[in-house]
């Protein structure tokens, strides 16, 4: 599974509720749609962390990181490159 299909199967069980896909666009705001709030952001935050393997900054939570499939794969490829390469 590549990176962006385990961002949107993440958000669609974690958030949605559901084990039918993810029906957003890869632009489309976790916020803006109400997908996520800021404590569903700390829940993706540890996602990221475990399944990435790296630790997320304090100054790194921003939404031009984290709302958004593409915000998210964007910002996994600056943090952990080989884990982008590999999918």
């Amino acid at each position: 599974m590549d990176i962006r299909e385990q961002i949107k199967s993440y958000i669609a069980e974690t958030f949605l509720f559901s084990d039918d896909g993810f029906e957003f666009s890869d632009d489309d705001s976790f916020l803006d749609e109400g997908i996520v709030d800021s404590m569903g952001v700390l829940e993706i935050i540890m996602f990221l962390e475990e399944t990435f393997g790296f630790s997320v900054e304090d100054e790194e939570i921003k939404p031009e990181n984290f709302d958004s499939v593409n915000n998210l794969y964007s910002y996994i490829q600056r943090k952990a490159p080989t884990a982008v390469s590999a999918s």
